[in-house]
């Protein structure tokens, strides 16, 4: 049984603790992701277990992604795998599919400097950042390469010992984030990474250290130079991870929520009330308790509170400077605000018409008469415009408290059920093992009639 051996002065050197010295196991891992190695391994080639997963069972939480690095490129990768896919330009990976489960598979990284002229397929700005990096390379350079000491431990499936490039199991022992490297260069390669040390540090309960900490504040508007959609994808782990409020407070903090959202944070720092920051905080808390409770959260609803002020303030100034109603100035408004923040976040469209569609409602609450507010009950979003409704009583409540009692009992005297907010999949099976789905009808085909010939009449 190999045992554990101390950090050598070599930076390359890792500390290998053998399976006597640490507690993870086989079994703490997806049966799929041990499959995956098991077969690089017969192929020839090294692969090890890395990252989250190793991260997440030493602390003591159930690992949910399983990431693998080989020396195999992509392409030897998918040659052992009829079930590969082979994604990304920036990065080139491998996704191995077991229905549901997609065990990621990464060829190891090697250093770029210097590489521009052998290999084009590793480019990097002005300002230092990556724009692709598919320089392949061994494991000691592939573990310089990792952002995290938490993340750059490595399983190895032959003697089940973990690897450790950076002194990472120092840092989950106290509980800190640091950074591999010099952190401004690492920051400049991949400013993504401050908004991952503010994820790591609320979600493991965890501290930034000082060193890795101080560079966030001046180059926060790096985040600019980010492609919209990558950060939209970066905002849900930040917002949907039942750490939002912390993360929301953090962000503030380092200078990166204006980054994110500038009219939002704006209008946050000009207000005399404090009316916004309260509400955004109560939706951040909403949304965590929500989470936590294993219950569902739409991103519509939270870019809904996000764009919620910029919107307003912006229908109020159409108002003001045209002939348009509150209903047209609130839509024009809405979709100048989306479009605006699609600059920094790509927000799916089926998301933003989501928040929209809240945002309408709000109009139409007070109009209860005749049939309307049965009519209103009925739309999809009903129930998401009803929640926000009473977020926004929480902190603003006068005239709208009596609005949202209302619909409270009204909702309980004529027992409405919420409408789903998705249509059906067509193709989902039936619920019911002895359901049969509708036979389709065909339309039936019409002739055009023959006109009578002189016989017939």
């Amino acid at each position: 049984m190999q045992t554990e051996k101390k950090v050598k002065k070599n930076s390359k050197s890792p500390l290998i603790i053998g399976r006597a010295e640490h507690n993870v196991s086989r079994k703490d891992f997806s049966p799929n992701a041990i499959k995956v190695l098991y077969r690089l391994k017969d192929g020839g080639y090294d692969a090890y277990l890395v990252g989250g997963c190793i991260r997440d069972v030493l602390l003591g939480v159930t690992p949910k992604d399983f990431d693998v690095v080989t020396n195999a490129t992509p392409e030897q990768v998918k040659r052992l795998f009829r079930n590969c896919r082979i994604i990304g330009r920036r990065f080139r990976l491998a996704h191995i599919v077991f229905g549901r489960e997609i065990i990621e598979v990464a060829t190891m990284r090697g250093h770029h400097e210097g590489s521009e002229d052998k290999n084009p397929i590793s480019q990097s700005s002005t300002e230092g950042q990556l724009l692709r990096d598919n320089v392949f390379g061994s494991i000691d350079e592939d573990a310089e390469r990792r952002d995290f000491s938490i993340n750059a431990l490595y399983y190895s499936i032959n003697d089940y010992s973990i690897h450790d490039y950076a002194n990472g199991m120092d840092a989950i022992k106290h509980r800190r984030i640091e950074l591999i490297g010099h952190p401004e260069t690492r920051y400049r390669e991949d400013p993504v990474r401050m908004l991952r040390a503010i994820r790591f540090a609320t979600k493991l309960d965890m501290t930034i250290a000082p060193d890795t900490e101080k560079p966030i504040y001046e180059l926060a508007d790096l985040l600019s130079n980010i492609p919209a959609a990558r950060l939209f994808e970066e905002v849900l782990k930040l917002f949907l991870n039942g750490k939002a409020e912390q993360n929301f407070v953090a962000l503030r903090q380092y200078g990166l929520f204006k980054q994110l959202f500038p009219a939002l944070d704006l209008i946050i720092e000009q207000s005399k009330t404090g009316e916004e920051l309260k509400l955004i905080t109560q939706m951040f808390i909403n949304t965590d308790t929500r989470i936590n409770a294993d219950k569902k959260v739409t991103p519509a609803f939270v870019f809904a509170a996000l764009l919620w002020y910029p919107m307003v303030q912006r229908a109020e100034q159409l108002i003001k400077e045209t002939k348009l109603d509150e209903y047209e100035a609130y839509t024009q408004a809405g979709n100048e605000v989306v479009a605006q923040n699609a600059q920094h976040i790509a927000v799916p469209k089926h998301f933003t018409q989501g928040s929209r569609e809240i945002w309408q409602i709000q109009l139409r609450l007070p109009k209860r008469g005749g049939q309307r507010a049965y009519r209103l009950a009925q739309q999809p979003r009903f129930r998401a415009a009803y929640d926000f409704l009473l977020l926004r009583t929480q902190i603003t409540p006068g005239p709208l408290q009596e609005l949202a009692n209302w619909w409270t009992e009204y909702q309980k005297r004529e027992n409405i059920v919420p409408a789903p907010l998705h249509k059906p999949d067509l193709a989902e099976k039936p619920s019911h093992s002895g359901d049969k789905p509708a036979a389709r009808r065909r339309p039936r085909r019409r002739f055009p009639s023959k006109k009578p010939n002189s016989s017939e009449q």
